[in-house]
């Protein structure tokens, strides 16, 4: 009787500490730590049967993850936006305005993935902000080695678009990039953190003869692939030769960006970029990071409610840091001045691309 007593006041004091959270079950049978959150439940199982083919990390979640960037991004305090009540930055104005927002050439393309979600935002309790930031967060969770991504949920609906010119685009040159980047508080290791994305990522537009080129050789694995194969010497196009904003690849099959390849050889951003090359676990945390910070841009936190725990639990990852098979270390473009490239060795046997849906 005594232990048990002991038991009961360890746990009492855990709770009045914050240790132990109350969990709140849904109607849906989900549990939560806020009732607020239960809205979340049948929207993350209609968009995963109904958007994510099943819960696949595909095309569709490829263009969500592409979506929360442009909608975020388009914020600028010196750029002519006017802050209002909605706040602006990642607010949904893509899809709210998606007429004026999807007309700007940085957003060519983007048009598809609004067509595609505006039918769930339309039979949901949710704004366009919060489902864009929600599906992204939800589509990555589909990738095997993903960080669990944070969901605030609590944006009003935009009641002014984003002025034109605040995305930055691949043939941009690496300083204006990072300046656009510093106008919302981000810092150049951020940048290049929140390039984690192009992993999972494909170009449709860049060279519209091969639409759905990928930036490295896994993208159905959020993996350190991308980091590695970025600081590979380029030695062809994949398509109908050199397009704005495309440099060449080291290999059959992908496509490279300038911004990619610059910020992996820049002075300023070299040595972040090597660090994320075979650590898993630094990349998946300083992603999840630049994403919760990116999500809210605008936004007034203290009026949202924590939902990340609506998010699922993604897969581990699949398969270890390598060299594309027929690659050695003599390929690797060495960039950060203070540290030595790590050491890998090459996948063997023929190479292979993984498809979008992650089967080969």
């Amino acid at each position: 009787m005594q232990t048990l007593s002991v038991a009961l006041l360890v746990l009492a004091a855990r709770v009045a500490s914050g240790a132990v959270t109350k969990r709140v079950t849904c109607a849906t049978g989900q549990t939560t730590a806020n009732a607020a959150c239960c809205v979340l439940f049948p929207i993350l199982d209609d968009i995963q049967e109904n958007l994510f083919d099943g819960g696949e990390c595909g095309e569709e979640v490829h263009e969500s993850l592409r979506l929360t960037f442009h909608d975020a991004i388009g914020f600028s305090p010196t750029k002519g936006f006017v802050v209002i009540s909605s706040g602006g930055g990642a607010d949904g104005s893509i899809i709210t305005f998606d007429e004026i927002e999807t007309a700007f050439p940085a957003n060519n393309g983007i048009d598809d993935i609004i067509d595609a979600q505006t039918p769930f935002i339309a039979r949901h309790n949710i704004t366009p902000g919060d489902f864009i930031q929600f599906a992204g967060a939800v589509g990555v969770s589909n990738c095997p080695g993903a960080p669990r991504l944070q969901f605030m949920l609590g944006r009003p609906v935009a009641t002014a678009p984003s002025p034109i010119g605040l995305v930055p685009e691949p043939f941009d040159p690496i300083t204006e990039v990072l300046a656009r980047f510093a106008e919302v508080n981000f810092s150049p290791a951020e940048v290049v953190a929140l390039l984690a994305s192009h992993t999972i990522a494909a170009a449709d537009h860049v060279d519209p003869t091969i639409p759905g080129t990928p930036f490295d050789s896994t993208p159905g694995v959020f993996d350190t692939q991308l980091f590695i194969e970025v600081q590979l010497r380029g030695v062809l196009f994949p398509g109908d030769g050199s397009n704005p904003g495309q440099v060449e690849s080291p290999l059959e099959g992908l496509i490279r960006l300038n911004t990619d390849a610059s910020l992996a050889r820049d002075s300023r951003t070299a040595c972040i970029w090597q660090s994320f090359a075979n650590n898993q676990a630094k990349m998946q945390a300083e992603f999840r990071a630049a994403m919760a910070k990116m999500a809210v841009i605008g936004q007034n936190t203290a009026k949202m409610i924590d939902c990340s725990d609506t998010i699922p639990v993604p897969k581990p990852v699949v398969g270890k840091p390598h060299l594309p098979a027929g690659k050695t270390m003599n390929d690797i473009e060495q960039a950060c001045a203070s540290a030595a490239f790590p050491t890998l060795t090459a996948d063997p046997g023929k190479s292979l691309l993984r498809k979008l849906d992650g089967n080969l």
